[in-house]
C-alpha cells in the first residue's frame, strides 16, 4: 500500500500531502526541472515543498537565470 505523508512546507508552512510512496501520483511530479533548478532548489531547501511553492521557484529561477546569466 503506498504511504502518503503529511508534511508543512519549509518555505512557506502550509500543509500538504506527499506521496512518497505513489511518487507518479504526487503533486510534484507534474513538475519538471533542470539540473540547474534542482540544484538552485536543493541549496536552499532539504525536504520536499508544496506544488504551489515548486511552481515559483522555477518561476524565479527562470527571471533569476534571465536577470544574472544571460
Amino acid at each position: 500500500m503506498p504511504v502518503h505523508e503529511h508534511k508543512t512546507c519549509p518555505r512557506c508552512k502550509q500543509p500538504f500531502e506527499c506521496k512518497v510512496g505513489d511518487v507518479a501520483n504526487c503533486q510534484c511530479s507534474s513538475f519538471t526541472f533542470t539540473a540547474e533548478e534542482k540544484k538552485f532548489i536543493a541549496e536552499r531547501y532539504s525536504d520536499c515543498l508544496c506544488a504551489n511553492c515548486l511552481k515559483e521557484l522555477k518561476n524565479k529561477y527562470v527571471l533569476f537565470k534571465e536577470k544574472y546569466m544571460s
